[in-house]
């Protein structure tokens, strides 16, 4: 990696002259650092896996019994408690392994023959779940299904479900087409220089274009040892290839590893008055999102050696420990992480914290996370250049609350909050993050539409302090709704030193379809700007740039999702100085198509 080294201590020095920085940067130079240190690899925008049917927001959560008695207390009593046990409420992301896993735990009870579940687009672009209860009439029983047990093909991917045990296959595949003009603002020499993850010929000025996709394959499954006590597991690969001018190389690649590889066990009691408390524990390889994923969310990477750059294949962490204790609507998680990230670019980085979420009234989330950095090589910077020290000692803490109106195809105003302050345990470090969004929801409208405005800030370290100001953005990210700010524009510039702008719509022209167009306006907290794109170390002005984007996902049934985006980006004067050019107008068009089984 040693000529990457120089490379990118060429181009850091034509900007890090301008400040009288070349000796403490030809030192570093010395020391072999550059490479691991400086250079931050532009991300992918979170697409395939998260932006399946199943991984929407619940909006209401419906229990029916099928056959109910004629002693409606006991009816009641029956689906109270399912809903306590389930404990899935509205705003949750669903979970179809731990619906069905709730479902085989729930079967055992003698009052219930069968219990099932189907689902549809909600009228405010969630999901909508209905469970329906059969009770047992006559000392009947439900008796199983299951490929295993029927050998019917209608029943995959369930191979077995009998007396609390539940095994399923997982097939998931996605074909993914994305072309770009100007990439990189038509300047990959300037916006790469130096990026390990540059192989070959990357994207740049006119038009290119690549096709990736993914196959998913595995084993998931929950059995008793005990009327309260269940074990479960999972266990996973991923074959994933990519061919075509991608953004970083034009190298045909193909990788298959394990994805999932986990097991756990999850307990709990019910009083009489109908409350829940349950414990659930895991560990191994598994994917892991805190919160809104304003901390943590993109817990692997993808690209590189390992192809499907965009459709984001892998999310599995290396090794994940999650504890999770759960009363009714509250949460308390403690977590222990080690994201999988690519070896090219590895900060060796760990991560522990807590979180507590808590629902105080219908429709509002108030929660508060810590993290802590037990481990990490990720590098911070002084604004001459110098290293001042690493993600190793960084202490976060988070607090948030949310509301949106229940039931969620009401119409009305709903609002987000969302604040985080960064110390360090080894130098003296205030970075500050946040975000405010309002908004309202027309869903009894035609096409259910709803329009929000959302400010976010992310500190960018001042040079005239004598504290590190500048917000370390850890595994931010998720989707282009979350914290993936700008399809394009977050490959230039991620959740660190900017204040962004997003007004953002969403429409409902057809039950199965949803329509997402946002403007974007970037802007940078300081114009030092070390430690993002080694492009953009130095700013003379504040504008990054603008963006304008629509995604359109169609829902045809609850195996098949289409996803297509178009992306249009401008550079501001803080790009078009530092680039020292004339950077062009970005265009950015992805389509793809996944099926789950």
């Amino acid at each position: 990696m040693a000529w990457r080294q120089v490379e990118t201590g060429l181009h850091l020095l034509q900007n890090i002259r301008r400040f009288g920085g070349t000796v403490l940067l030809l030192a570093i130079l010395a020391t072999g650092q550059l490479d691991a240190c400086l250079v931050r690899p532009a991300l992918a925008q979170s697409y395939g896996a998260e932006l399946g049917f199943l991984s929407l927001p619940v909006e209401t959560v419906t229990v029916a019994i099928a056959n109910p008695r004629s002693d409606q207390t006991f009816n009641n009593r029956v689906t109270d408690g399912f809903r306590r046990f389930l404990a899935i409420y509205p705003g949750d992301r669903f979970n179809e392994n731990a619906a069905a896993f709730a479902i085989a735990r729930v079967r055992r009870n003698p009052d219930i023959a069968d219990v099932t579940y189907s689902y549809a687009l909600g009228r405010a672009g969630g999901l909508d779940v209905t469970f329906t209860i059969t009770l047992a009439a006559d000392g009947s029983t439900f008796s199983g299904r299951g490929y295993l047990i029927t050998s019917n093909m209608a029943d995959l991917p369930v191979l077995y479900d009998r007396d609390g045990t539940y095994v399923r296959a997982k097939l998931e595949a996605l074909s993914l087409y994305y072309g770009n003009n100007n990439a990189w603002y038509g300047q990959p020499d300037a916006m790469l220089a130096g990026n390990p993850l540059v192989q070959g010929k990357p994207a740049g000025s006119g038009y290119s274009n690549w096709a990736e996709g993914y196959l998913h394959y595995g084993l998931y499954g929950i059995t008793p040892l005990s009327d309260k006590f269940y074990i479960y597991g999972g266990l996973s690969s991923i074959s994933s290839g990519s061919t075509g001018q991608e953004l970083f190389t034009d190298q045909t690649r193909g990788y298959t590893h394990v994805e999932d590889a986990y097991a756990g066990f999850v307990t709990g009691t019910t009083d009489e008055k109908g409350n829940r408390l349950a414990f659930n524990f895991s560990a191994g390889r598994q994917k892991f999102t805190l919160a809104n994923a304003f901390l943590i969310a993109n817990t692997a990477a993808n690209g590189w050696e390992r192809a499907a750059l965009q459709a984001n294949a892998r999310w599995a962490a290396d090794l994940l420990v999650l504890g999770q204790v759960s009363y009714n609507g509250n949460k308390l998680e403690a977590f222990y992480l080690k994201p999988d990230e690519l070896p090219v670019i590895d900060t060796h980085t760990e991560l522990a914290g807590l979180n507590l979420e808590t629902r105080p009234v219908n429709g509002m989330l108030a929660a508060a996370s810590y993290v802590t950095a037990l481990k990490s090589d990720f590098t911070y910077f002084n604004p001459d250049g110098t290293i001042l020290g690493t993600r190793d000692g960084l202490n976060v803490f988070d607090a948030r609350l949310t509301y949106r109106p229940l039931p969620a195809n009401q119409a009305g105003p709903f609002f987000g909050a969302e604040a985080g302050l960064q110390t360090h345990r080894e130098f003296e470090m205030f970075a500050t993050a946040a975000y405010g969004e309002a908004g309202y929801s027309f869903v009894d409208k035609p096409w259910s539409p709803s329009i929000s405005y959302r400010l976010s800030y992310f500190s960018g370290d001042d040079p005239d302090t004598g504290a590190y100001e500048r917000w370390d953005p850890l595994l931010s990210g998720g989707n282009g709704e979350q914290w993936v700010q700008g399809a394009s524009h977050f490959k230039v510039v991620q959740d660190s030193n900017v204040i962004a702008q997003r007004v953002q719509a969403n429409f409902r022209p057809l039950p199965t379809v949803e329509v997402v167009p946002q403007l974007w306006a970037f802007q940078a907290d300081s114009l030092n700007n070390i430690g993002g794109n080694p492009a953009l170390s130095f700013l003379s002005d504040h504008q990054y740039g603008y963006e304008a984007n629509v995604t359109v996902k169609w829902f045809p049934s609850r195996n098949w999702y289409v996803h297509g985006l178009l992306a249009y980006t401008i550079p501001g004067e803080a790009a078009r100085n530092a680039l020292d050019g004339d950077p062009e107008d970005w265009f950015a068009a992805m389509l793809f198509v996944r099926y789950s089984l």
